[in-house]
């Protein structure tokens, strides 16, 4: 077995792993009340303004939960890049399907992502409507 493979099945264990403990932690603990697990966000204990992340543990709670509703208004950047995490580590891995190409073709490109975490950052601490839908609610 070459070194990529053992790679590729140390990843997929740990995957495997993580995934099952990740869930038992969001199903039995809510990132809502006093004295949870999680850890709060430092930037916005520091700053008091939401960072690209904030909102996430509590919109994956919601989605352990089967509230995707409620997982997209805490955190929807978040959401869709989740949702884009299999795609993208599949295409990565060797799995290019021609209807893929398309999507890939804009997500995979760096300058897409230096240009939509900064602008998603700003936008979701703007005091006025419609940015006010992307602070976590």
């Amino acid at each position: 077995m070459t070194a990529s493979r053992t790679l590729r099945v140390a990843l997929l264990v740990g995957i495997a792993i993580a995934i099952p403990a990740g869930i038992w932690l969001l199903w039995n603990f809510d990132p809502n009340a006093e004295g949870n697990p999680f850890p709060p966000c430092m930037f916005r204990a520091f700053t008091g303004w939401f960072c690209i992340g904030c909102g996430l543990t509590r919109a994956l709670h919601a989605l352990a939960h089967g509230d995707v509703l409620r997982a997209f208004s805490m955190n929807p950047l978040g959401i869709i890049t989740l949702a884009l995490i299999p795609l993208l580590t599949a295409w990565s891995w060797g799995w290019q399907p021609r209807w893929l190409q398309p999507l890939m073709k804009v997500v995979m490109e760096p300058k897409l992502w230096l240009v939509l975490l900064p602008t998603y950052w700003v936008a979701r601490n703007l005091p006025w409507f419609p940015f006010t839908l992307l602070a976590p609610g």
